[in-house]
């Protein structure tokens, strides 16, 4: 079996799928029968690669933590995405997206994003290839992540607040997916992570997959073998721990761990730990591991991180999830930005509180003397700063 990518059908394992009203069908139909053929060929890839070195600023660096690794007893590297140009990982699979949907003649693009790296990103990639771009984000993300909104707008985009629900990301994927319909001819929706009908989560998982094959290479460097002991990374939808898992997944001697955004508790009726709460069921057009009431009604989730605040997961990591393929933490609010504050203390990093979920792992297993761990550092912290200056006063 092979954990990496789905069947012909978009399914990995029991999860994935494309279940999408009529009128979505064809934009998906041309994305299905096209993508692979366009994203393997010599050109886009040659175009793709020359971007993320000269562009973006690839290979990001694995940084050896030294204080880290004296503080938990063991070998910390932390993979630098939050040392990409725009300041996460989501650039990665926003440029190969943006390039994808010219090749397929693609005038305007619509994303939907909640800590923003994502809209920023996709902001970025449509002002270097001047398309139209227009980004939903829920109202309460707009607020709590103002830097991002700033950045996007500076950029050209036009942001459209999601007044719906939870006013969070799920509620911009909603609207995202309304435009979609509305426009289907002339627009391609770039989701910025590993959810969504068949082919989305495959594509962005391949797009992201450039960071597990970077550790690769870097871990021989540094220690002569290429393959970690443990790789840590967070999930809300899922698309950093998909490119950090990816190259891994079906190597058995790697112990891969996934961290989910616990909110105030698993318990606490604030949380999007997903694969503690949630069963099986469709959301965003797949099949996965929703939080959903017994009648199928979505749960609202609750993160400090608006990146993580989700009732779902992606179906590459509910099939991790289902086969025990992936360790699952619930890591709550206030053990994040612990976390947080201590990589900032110890290492001089401010990371992004979605990242700063998987560094509290540290706290929560216990590894070797001589283990490798490699953590996704998925994101910089600026957009989060307000929020720390709130608990450092405290």
């Amino acid at each position: 079996m092979t954990y990496k990518n789905p069947d012909k059908n978009g399914y990995y394992g029991e999860f994935g799928g494309a279940f999408v009203p009529e009128m979505l069908y064809p934009n998906v139909e041309e994305l299905q029968h096209n993508y692979i053929e366009i994203i393997e060929s010599e050109e886009f890839k040659t175009e793709l690669n020359d971007l993320l070195k000269d562009y973006v600023g690839r290979a990001t660096p694995l940084y050896f933590a030294k204080n880290l690794s004296e503080k938990y007893s063991t070998n910390v590297y932390l993979k630098r995405e939050d040392l990409n140009h725009t300041g996460a990982h989501k650039i990665n699979n926003a440029l190969g997206q943006v390039l994808l949907a010219k090749k397929l003649g693609k005038k305007r693009i619509i994303a939907e994003t909640g800590a923003g790296q994502h809209g920023v990103a996709t902001a970025t990639a449509c002002a270097l290839m001047n398309l139209e771009c227009i980004v939903y984000m829920g109202e309460i993300d707009i607020a709590r992540q103002a830097p991002n909104v700033a950045r996007m707008k500076m950029l050209g985009a036009k942001v459209v607040p999601a007044t719906s629900g939870s006013k969070t990301l799920k509620d911009a994927v909603n609207e995202a997916l309304r435009d979609w319909i509305n426009n289907a001819t002339t627009t391609h929706y770039i989701i910025g992570s590993v959810v969504g009908p068949h082919p989305f989560p495959d594509l962005v998982a391949r797009f992201q997959s450039v960071i597990s094959e970077e550790i690769k290479w870097q871990l021989k460097e540094k220690i002569g073998r290429k393959n970690p002991d443990y790789v840590i990374a967070c999930v809300g939808g899922g698309s950093n721990a998909a490119g950090t898992f990816y190259h891994f997944v079906d190597e058995p001697s790697v112990k891969i761990i996934a961290a989910e955004a616990g909110g105030f508790g698993v318990n606490s009726g604030k949380s999007a730990a997903t694969t503690f709460l949630g069963t099986t069921g469709v959301l965003h057009g797949s099949k996965s591991i929703v939080m959903q009431t017994n009648d199928g009604q979505v749960i609202e989730p609750h993160s400090i991180s608006a990146g993580l605040d989700y009732p779902g997961i992606g179906p590459f990591h509910a099939n991790l999830f289902k086969n025990n393929r992936a360790e699952f933490f619930s890591i709550n609010d206030d053990e994040a930005l612990e976390s947080a504050f201590e990589l900032t203390k110890l290492e001089g990093i401010i990371p992004a509180l979605e990242s700063s979920h998987a560094l509290q792992v540290l706290k929560k297993k216990t590894f070797q003397k001589d283990d490798v761990v490699v953590i996704c550092l998925s994101g910089r912290g600026d957009k989060d700063m307000e929020t720390y200056l709130k608990h450092l006063s405290q």
